[in-house]
């Protein structure tokens, strides 16, 4: 059976969806979808194409549905599985591996405080192909009021209102669902979710960064937008006790990183064994036999191999917080993200600058477009600073400090 031309047969008809109902099928779904995304991948990058066409064979696959739980008729897959059809995607296509980071994020945020009213809404409908996207962060500068940079959610005489403007809503434009961060009259941080196509929603496609291209994070802007009450959950509670969101969260970030530089040491190794010329002093007649880039390439493999197994760790201590989440071993699971986060992030960054060192001088045409490894590490390695993840380690190793509840950490 041709796994990929019956997704895109499917694709238009949300009735026909795949239910994956197993790990396995989940890893071999992911490895059949990665072959056709990664096809596309540097034009996308180049003509900043958003991936409308490849999404909507994702959501059709029934990968996105992939961690909801058994009772609501979903896979309910480990952390392990999910973090690698993380680098399956990312390492084909990092911008379409990023995309998905925000829905899952909701699929587990109704788990942890959805009513069951609530999950049984939203996840019937995602078993059914859609998709949820965000509107997380806000807009201005640090010299703008707090009461100006906060999105607010409104109590008015003929309901709940959304004002406010988001930056860096990532997937937004290709989801069917908006995820919104909203405080309301005391303050309090709920998770709200409108349709796309609701009044007073104006979604633009303003993304421009260097990196990460296609995502599609542009900007959102909520201009009295109506929402029903049953469609906002309390977001806040999910930090006040201890739950296992954050490193969740950070689990598939992880997962993008450990793509690119998956990506880029594969680009790596066909330039230098096809293309790429010996330096003159290094007596070798091919490239691949330099013996400083032999180093170079086996010291990249080295950390490869460690990133993949600090994953895997880490994806093993999520899962065990799934139905617990003591503060200890909170602590123990976030640490052990942040540890795999800090490598893939240095990895990434360090693979796709090696690319082009060792490829040459070729490898820097636009034709081949190569530097796209580096700007999508470089871009997404701003979604939250290494340098932080650095001092909250230092702090629990040395002062015994746990980590903080938020979601990037």
């Amino acid at each position: 059976m041709n796994m990929v031309s019956e997704f895109e047969d499917n694709q238009h008809h949300a009735s026909k969806t795949v239910i994956i109902r197993s790990d396995q099928q989940a890893l071999e779904t992911a490895h059949a979808l990665a072959e056709q995304i990664a096809e596309g991948a540097s034009l996308r990058d180049a003509n900043r194409t958003l991936p409308r066409a490849e999404m909507n064979l994702i959501s059709r696959s029934g990968l996105l549905a992939i961690t909801i739980p058994k009772d609501h008729g979903g896979a309910d897959v480990s952390a392990n599985t999910l973090a690698k059809v993380g680098v399956l995607l990312s390492e084909a296509d990092s911008s379409i591996g990023q995309i998905p980071q925000n829905h899952l994020y909701s699929i587990e945020t109704l788990r942890l405080v959805g009513t069951a009213k609530q999950r049984e809404f939203f996840y019937r409908r995602i078993l059914q192909g859609a998709r949820l996207g965000n509107a997380v962060a806000e807009t201005g500068t640090p010299t703008s009021t707090a009461k100006h940079r906060k999105t607010r959610l409104i109590e008015t005489a003929d309901g709940l209102h959304i004002q406010g403007k988001k930056a860096y809503c990532t997937g937004a434009l290709m989801s069917d669902w908006i995820a919104v961060f909203v405080k309301d009259a005391q303050d309090y941080q709920h998770m709200a979710y409108v349709p796309v196509d609701a009044k007073g929603l104006t979604l633009y496609d303003d993304w421009d960064a260097m990196g990460q291209r296609s995502t599609g994070s542009g900007t959102a802007l909520f201009d009295d937008v109506p929402v029903l009450a049953e469609h906002v959950l309390p977001f806040q509670r999910i930090f006040d006790e201890p739950s296992r969101l954050g490193p969740f969260a950070q689990l598939w970030h992880t997962s993008i990183q450990v793509g690119i530089a998956r990506a880029a040491l594969k680009d790596l190794k066909c330039f230098v064994t096809t293309k790429a010329r010996p330096w003159i002093d290094s007596g070798a007649e091919r490239a691949s036999d330099d013996v400083l880039s032999l180093f170079d390439a086996g010291a990249l493999q080295v950390d490869l191999h460690a990133a993949e197994a600090l994953l895997e760790e880490a994806a093993y201590r999520v899962e065990d917080l799934k139905s617990n989440a003591p503060a200890e071993a909170l602590a123990t699971a976030s640490v052990a993200v942040a540890q795999a986060k800090v490598l893939a992030t240095e990895l990434a960054l360090k693979a796709s600058s090696k690319l082009v060192e060792l490829a040459g001088a070729q490898s820097s045409l636009a034709q081949y477009n190569l530097d796209r490894h580096w700007r999508n590490a470089r871009t997404h390695t701003l979604h939250d600073p290494v340098r932080w993840k650095f001092a909250t380690l230092g702090d629990y190793y040395l002062n015994d400090k746990l980590p903080p509840r938020r979601g990037y950490i």
